[in-house]
């Protein structure tokens, strides 16, 4: 049976920058993440659906501009995290896109894997961190709570498909 993985987009009009990520990202997670490419806002859009949980997005693409795809993918699936990956540094620009609904906004250059990486990593761990902070459980109880009910789900699901 194959694990199933956060869905993760990334969406930039640099090939090589969109290889160097996707490879950098697959060696951190692992299996943990599924990560699929576009070069342009219009195909990932296409591919947006409530299964979507990040998008990486650059802001300067041709044809609809990042600003634009966020707030469609916003409307597709309020819950997908969106982070906006720029060469911007304008202050305002930043602001306009976590009103749009960015969880975050890193600017290109040397240190933005290891940024992508940081905030990519605190949205998979999100879960377990409500868990710790809001209803003041140990991490390891945290652990076992969520493996506990990602395996009553998977049975569940085991258990319909067995039933067809």
């Amino acid at each position: 049976m194959k694990t199933q993985g956060l869905n993760l987009f990334i969406v930039d009009d640099n090939k090589l920058a969109v290889t160097n990520l996707q490879y950098y990202l697959q060696n951190k997670f692992g299996t943990s993440i599924n990560v699929s490419t576009f070069n342009d806002g219009e195909s990932c859009l296409a591919k947006v659906d409530k299964e979507t949980n990040i998008v990486i997005l650059d802001y300067f693409m041709k044809g609809k501009n990042g600003l634009d795809t966020l707030k469609s993918i916003k409307t597709i699936n309020p819950k997908t995290e969106v982070i906006m990956l720029s060469g911007n540094e304008d202050m305002a620009l930043a602001i306009e896109t976590f009103r749009a609904g960015a969880t975050d906004y890193v600017i290109k250059g040397a240190s933005a894997l290891k940024k992508v990486t940081k905030v990519v990593h605190s949205i998979i761990t999100a879960p377990m961190r409500l868990l710790v902070d809001e209803f003041r459980v140990s991490k390891y109880m945290a652990i076992f709570l969520i493996t506990f009910v990602l395996m009553g789900i998977a049975v569940v699901i085991g258990m319909q498909f067995l039933n067809r």
